[in-house]
C-alpha cells in the first residue's frame, strides 16, 4: 500500500466508524438459522465499534436478543416482509409477536399494492394497527418500497399517511425488488419528515436496498444532513441497511485496505 492509499484510508476511518454506528446489520434470507444469527451477533460489536441494530425474523428474535445480551444494539424483527400484504390484523399480530419475542424495533411493509390500486387506508389502518402494537415500548419503521411507487408524488402520499399512521421512521426499501434506495426516493421521503418535524413530529430515515460502498453510504448521510442539519444523523433518525458494507467499513475504520 502506497503512503497515498494509507492517508485516503485513516481519513475516513472516522466516517467509516460513524456509518458503522448508523447500520442495521440484516440477515433475511430463507434459509437462515440460529447458526446464521450467531454469526451475524459477533460481527455486530467490533474494536471498531458497533452497529445500531440487527435485524432478522420474528422466529429468530430469541437467539438475536441472547447473543446481544448486554452489548446495546437493539434487535429488530420484520413484519408484513417482504410483499407488503393488505391484511392488516395479521400485519398487527406480526409486531405484537416480535415485540413478544424481544424485539425493540420492528420494520413493517407498507401495503404499497392496495395504494398503488386506490386504496390507501389501508395503508393507513395498517400503519396505525402496528403503532398501536409497539405502543411506547418500540420503535416502528415503514418500509414504503418506493422502487415500486415509481413516482414523487405516490412515495409523498405514502410518506404522509405512513406519518399520519405514527411511524417512527420511513425506510426505503425491503431490499427484495429490483429498485431499493435512491437518492431521489430518499431526497422525498426528507421533504416529507422535514415537514412532520415543523409540526414537532420526529420521525427518521432508513435508507435500504443496493447500498454497497462507503461513498454511496456518504451520499445519503450527506443528502439527510443537507436537509435536516449538519451533525443530525444519529442512530434515532438516521440508519442504513447496508450488510454489504459491514466489511468495507470495518477495514476502513481499522486503517486496513481491503
Amino acid at each position: 500500500m502506497s503512503a497515498a492509499q494509507r492517508s485516503i484510508d485513516a481519513s475516513q476511518a472516522p466516517l467509516a466508524r460513524r456509518l458503522l454506528s448508523l447500520i442495521d446489520l440484516t440477515s433475511l434470507n430463507e434459509s437462515d438459522d440460529e447458526a446464521a444469527i450467531v454469526r451475524l451477533a459477533a460481527v455486530a460489536s467490533t474494536d471498531a465499534g458497533r452497529v445500531a441494530a440487527v435485524c432478522t425474523w420474528r422466529r429468530l428474535v430469541p437467539v438475536a436478543c441472547r447473543e446481544l445480551h448486554g452489548r446495546g444494539i437493539a434487535v429488530a424483527a420484520v413484519a408484513n416482509f417482504p410483499a407488503g400484504g393488505a391484511d392488516i390484523e395479521t400485519a398487527a399480530a406480526e409486531t405484537a409477536a416480535a415485540l413478544s419475542a424481544g424485539a425493540a424495533e420492528v420494520d413493517v411493509v407498507f401495503p404499497y399494492s392496495e395504494f398503488l390500486a386506490g386504496r390507501p387506508q389501508v395503508g393507513l389502518e395498517l400503519v396505525r394497527a402496528c403503532r398501536r402494537a409497539c405502543a411506547e415500548r418500540a420503535l416502528l419503521k415503514v418500509i414504503l418500497e418506493t422502487g415500486q411507487l415509481e413516482t414523487a408524488d405516490n412515495i409523498r402520499r405514502a410518506a404522509d399517511i405512513a406519518i399520519d399512521g405514527g411511524a417512527h421512521f420511513l425506510k426505503t426499501s425491503t431490499g427484495k425488488t429490483a429498485t431499493g434506495a435512491t437518492p431521489e426516493a430518499a431526497a422525498v421521503l426528507l421533504e416529507a419528515i422535514a415537514a412532520a418535524a415543523s409540526r414537532g413530529q420526529r420521525v427518521g430515515l432508513k435508507v435500504s436496498g443496493g447500498i454497497r460502498t462507503l461513498s454511496q453510504a456518504r451520499s445519503y448521510l450527506d443528502l439527510y444532513e443537507a436537509r435536516l442539519g449538519a451533525g443530525s444523523a444519529g442512530a434515532s433518525s438516521f440508519r442504513i441497511g447496508a450488510s454489504a458494507l459491514m466489511q468495507e467499513l470495518l477495514a476502513i475504520a481499522r486503517g486496513q485496505r481491503r
